[in-house]
């Protein structure tokens, strides 16, 4: 056991865990239990992680109930102390972190799983606690993306990303890989969901991509170090992905696909869905034409439309500056909506708003006496400290 609390400090950076032997247990679990085992997670829910643990390992159930034996049945086999510990050596050798239900860190989002939400996360990510992923968008779609979706995928995630949302996806190839790539060429933060260990990543041909994005992002598995990703498990990782964020975007999907199965989730979730629409000959616009027609989901064509659906009506809307102009005009409304945190030229601002440059001017002028826009060497960008207003445009 001495040697196993010896890797704690290198699992959790930082943090002054006070139940080592739960934080174990915890991390015991993922490597005993299929992702969104909804009996593991009621049982560790009640009993917490080491009892639980423990009373698996004396296959003694708390309960008589016969769907808990089947489970201890199910589980038994798994227990492999030393598993549990290459996996733990194999966390500390890449650096990964061992998140928990507790942590201040922990994505607030999964909690609306219940039983079916993770037991631990092991993440990836620069040095400190990981970012808030509370203002995000999932943005998934298909493998065998057309240049039609890219093009959305990239103008939109790029927009998401200045608008400062960040962008969760599955890093699959097609639709996920082309967002995951726009929101760091914009200087947004991404969040990649892994079906495997965080030591297999998955496909091989994004292994530079996911790489980037440990460094600049954040990349999360559900299963420890060494785990395979096998279909089931990239089923079961859809649900996290719709669970981390406050909304879902499916850009491209045929009829049957993982796309269509993260949708499912964030529906069953009741947060909000949106679908690209596609031309009707394309097999690829399937699956989103579905969600449209059958499934109530919202018809998104771009980031501002995106955004639209990812934002929380009781969060300050982002039209700052406006409620100290008199009665903010059309010109000024336009001009603000195409500001980001990125500075941009006013000819650059005045193609992106669809107005002359000589007005585009004059509305920045206005914005910046108001506190919305501020002015720099390379260009024009929303104020990062501008007053809000709440409620919806």
């Amino acid at each position: 056991m001495s040697a196993v609390l010896d890797l704690l400090p290198a699992v959790r950076p930082g943090r002054a865990d006070t139940d080592p032997e739960g934080v174990l247990a915890a991390a015991a679990w993922t490597s005993v239990v299929e992702p969104g085992d909804g009996a593991a997670g009621a049982l560790v829910q009640t009993y917490g992680a080491a009892d639980a643990l423990d009373a698996l390992r004396r296959d003694a159930p708390p309960t008589p109930n016969p769907e808990l034996r089947r489970a201890f049945e199910r589980w038994a086999p798994r227990v492999d102390e030393d598993a549990f510990v290459r996996a733990l050596r194999n966390a500390a050798r890449i650096g990964a972190r061992l998140l928990l239900p507790g942590d201040p860190d922990w994505p607030g989002g999964l909690a609306d799983l219940g039983v079916h939400a993770p037991l631990a996360l092991w993440a990836l990510a620069p040095a400190g606690p990981v970012p808030p992923l509370g203002r995000s968008v999932a943005v998934v779609g298909s493998r065998s993306a057309s240049a039609y979706g890219e093009r959305v995928t990239t103008d939109a995630t790029c927009g998401l990303a200045d608008r400062g949302f960040v962008i969760v996806s599955g890093a699959a190839m097609g639709i996920d890989g082309v967002a995951h790539r726009s929101a760091l060429a914009s200087g947004g933060l991404t969040v990649a969901v892994l079906a495997g260990g965080l030591d297999r990543f998955y496909p091989a041909q994004h292994a530079d991509l996911l790489a980037r994005i440990a460094r600049e992002g954040v990349v999360l598995a559900e299963m420890p170090p060494g785990a395979r990703p096998m279909r089931e498990r990239f089923l079961k990782r859809n649900r996290v992905i719709a669970a981390l964020a406050r909304a879902t975007v499916v850009v491209e999907a045929g009829a049957r696909s993982g796309a269509m199965n993260t949708a499912g989730h964030a529906a069953e979730l009741g947060r909000p869905l949106g679908a690209v629409p596609g031309s009707v000959y394309s097999a690829t616009s399937v699956g989103t034409h579905r969600l449209l027609r059958e499934y109530a989901a919202v018809l998104v064509r771009d980031a501002a439309d995106m955004a639209e659906l990812a934002r929380d009506p009781d969060e300050a809307v982002v039209l700052d500056g406006l409620e100290h102009l008199p009665d903010p005009d059309p010109t000024e409304t336009r001009v603000l909506e195409v500001l980001t945190t990125r500075p941009r030229t006013a000819r650059d601002l005045a193609a992106r708003a669809g107005l002359g440059v000589t007005d585009t001017t004059a509305a920045l002028g206005m914005l910046s006496l108001a506190g919305a826009a501020v002015q720099s060497a390379t260009g024009w960008s929303r104020s990062p400290t501008g007053r809000s207003v709440r409620g919806g445009r």
